[in-house]
């Protein structure tokens, strides 16, 4: 099990070349939750946008000369991969990234252009990958670095629950996503180990929760493939022998928040924070805003960003998503009589009310509506949940009937 000890000699070699991330207390969160600060660390603020370089370089740091020669492998789609590739090609190793086929084509590029690794496509999933990993590991003779379930790398990641207490020594409860269990792994042992008091609880998303299903099993279990989720990064089927024991030792509690609560915290952080956060990166201020965290309440509570790399082609996607979930876009179905003027009458309803129409959809041959009626779909952008009933309740008064979809 790796221990405080192998975090502080993480933290020494790092020194050098992964600078401590900010630490900043949100006022906007502060205020609106019942906690009585909020922090954010900003890991989406490294140089390959995650933290997940910590634990990459701790591990290649650690590599004998021969090692070194024979260079590294590793299996990822997004966040290690990168994080493998770069440190690599500043210590001059040679490496090999594994991504799944349909690794978006940014990450694909970057990790093969910038970052100059040995990009191999193969198969639909990072279980695929994984697999082929293994096998040139095998056939090639390099040496594997697991992205959660190796020592030195969750020693790596520890260094942000060290960094943690030196810039928030009065630090009362932490979030932190977890995936494979890596990052909370290091993190809470760094952290129960200097203070502990703390609370450390984790936070997954409820498409794949492998580490509560564990937990609750009292033993490792696997579960099936996720289904697309905004959350890839921490979409793991199995978590690491390594991790599993220390989340059990060092974690007071597993949560899981659905999409709509993700998508909501990413809007948020875009809003209020001015921070470009991913998915499995915002799964923490999703569980603090959801209320899935009780113990937070009236404590100094700290929210690991754990990344910002989101893909542009879906990033539309999630803020409307999040708008949706926030009640900043509605869509509603209204029947009204079939008579010249009536769309013009609903819209200006809605100007009226201070709602903007996204995009309408008038509908008679194909609908539920009755002779003489027609069926209008309405996408509006509002202020909130209120402002949606007001709408709706000033379009009854009309006569109309309104329903939200």
């Amino acid at each position: 099990m790796v221990t405080l000890q192998d975090i502080l000699a993480a933290r020494e070699r790092l020194r050098e070349s992964i600078r401590p991330t900010p630490c900043p207390q949100s006022d906007y969160f502060t205020e609106k939750t019942e906690c009585a600060a909020v922090y954010f660390k900003m890991e989406n603020l490294q140089r390959t946008g995650a933290f997940k370089e910590r634990g990459a370089l701790n591990k290649l740091l650690t590599l004998s000369p021969d090692e070194r020669r024979r260079g590294v492998i590793a299996a990822s789609a997004g966040n290690h991969a990168q994080g493998v590739a770069y440190n690599a090609l500043r210590l001059g190793i040679k490496a090999t990234i594994v991504m799944p086929e349909r690794t978006p084509l940014i990450k694909v590029s970057r990790t093969r252009d910038e970052y100059k690794a040995r990009v191999v496509l193969k198969g639909s999933n990072y279980d695929d990958a994984y697999a082929e990993a293994l096998r040139i590991q095998k056939e090639e003779g390099l040496v594997f670095v697991h992205p959660f379930n190796d020592p030195h790398v969750i020693a790596g990641q520890g260094t942000i629950g060290l960094e943690l207490l030196e810039q928030c020594p009065d630090l009362e409860v932490v979030l932190v996503p977890i995936g494979g269990g890596g990052l909370i792994s290091g993190v809470a042992c760094a952290l129960k180990e200097q203070k502990p008091g703390i609370r450390v609880v984790g936070v997954q998303t409820s498409t794949i929760a492998s580490m509560k299903a564990s937990l609750e099993a009292g033993h490792l279990v696997d579960l099936p493939a996720a289904g697309t989720t905004i959350a890839d990064g921490i979409a793991v089927k199995r978590v690491g022998e390594l991790t599993f024991p220390m989340v059990r030792k060092y974690v007071d509690d597993v949560v899981a928040v659905d999409e709509e609560e993700i998508a909501a915290a990413i809007l948020t952080l875009l809003e209020q924070e001015k921070s470009v956060v991913e998915g499995a990166g915002a799964v923490g201020l999703a569980a603090l805003l959801s209320g899935d965290v009780p113990m937070a309440k009236g404590r100094r509570t700290a929210i690991i960003l754990s990344g910002g790399n989101i893909d542009m082609n879906v990033i539309s996607r999630i803020i409307e998503r999040g708008l949706v979930k926030t009640g900043r876009l509605v869509q509603l179905e209204v029947r009204l009589p079939d008579r010249p003027g009536m769309l013009a009458k609903l819209t200006t309803q809605v100007a009226d009310l201070r709602a903007n129409v996204v995009e309408i959809h008038h509908e008679r041959a194909f609908s539920k509506a009755g002779l003489g009626e027609a069926m209008v779909e309405v996408t509006l952008e509002t202020t909130g949940p209120g402002h949606i009933e007001e709408l709706m309740q000033a379009l009854r008064g009309l006569g109309w009937q309104v329903a939200r979809k």
